[in-house]
């Protein structure tokens, strides 16, 4: 199966680039699954039930998130009954919404499974053990599974993927907005990148207004944040895996800048 993980979404500019290039790239690569992240989708923080709709219209199957999963107060009215999206695992279990999601398409089913790291980020459980109380669970219904690890530092996100080798069919970094160069495949079919980077803005900092984000670090002081204007960027890996085995024959980085409309 071929499978089309996007980026970290920015924005309603990131999320125009996406359904554009979802559109493209369907035709184009035969994508049997296109998953995103889509926790920065809604002005950059968040997610809403209708961005989340909007998403799903524009081609994405399934969406994972992060750090910002609890920006937006609405995500508490329909994160139970979404069944296509899949918040940290490592959250505490007794929050709303799960960490993973399995998805039904015409040539079989994918696993999408997310977590949050530690390191430089927030208190909360460990990812390593998380993943594998949930592969407990997904492994009796799908081999195939997609790991969004959202996390800061690039050892955390590697050690994940050399724990998960074989286990999974690809541990893909996010959150840090910056495409690496860095794709491979482990030794037993597991693929991974550090970090797959970010659909949004290119001319800001990380999809932020660019005079905000030096005006906060020359002050010290703190700034409300604005999705930044001008050309975007679109940031995904494509992968071939085996459904049967679960395993990842191929991982090829996308990257292209697009001009605003």
């Amino acid at each position: 199966m071929r499978v089309l993980f996007i980026g970290d979404i920015v924005g309603s500019p990131g999320r125009k680039a996406a359904k554009e290039m979802i559109s493209k790239l369907k035709k184009e690569e035969e994508i049997d699954f296109c998953i995103a992240n889509g926790e920065n989708a809604a002005g950059g923080s968040g997610i809403t039930y209708v961005i989340a709709q909007e998403l799903y219209n524009s081609g994405v199957d399934g969406i994972t998130m992060g750090n910002h999963t609890w920006s937006k107060n609405e995500i508490l009215n329909f994160i139970e009954s979404d069944n296509r999206l899949a918040r940290p695992a490592n959250y505490p279990q007794d929050l709303p919404g799960k960490g993973y999601a399995i998805l039904n398409g015409k040539n079989g089913k994918l696993a999408i499974m997310n977590l949050l790291g530690r390191i430089y980020m927030d208190n909360i459980d460990c990812p390593f053990k998380a993943a594998d109380r949930e592969l407990e669970h997904i492994k009796k219904e799908v081999k195939a599974v997609v790991v969004d690890f959202h996390a800061e530092a690039t050892s955390e996100k590697t050690a994940l993927a050399w724990y998960l080798d074989g286990r999974v069919s690809c541990v893909l970094g996010t959150h840090t907005h910056v495409q690496t160069a860095d794709e491979r495949i482990f030794p037993f079919g597991t693929a991974y990148i550090t970090d797959v980077g970010m659909t949004g803005p290119c001319d800001g900092v990380i999809g932020v207004n660019k005079d905000i984000i030096i005006k906060k670090f020359l002050t010290g002081m703190p700034q409300r944040f604005e999705v930044a204007k001008g050309r975007i960027i679109f940031n995904a890996v494509l992968l071939d895996i085996e459904e049967k085995s679960g395993k990842t024959a191929n991982i090829r980085r996308i990257s292209m800048i697009m001009e605003p409309k």
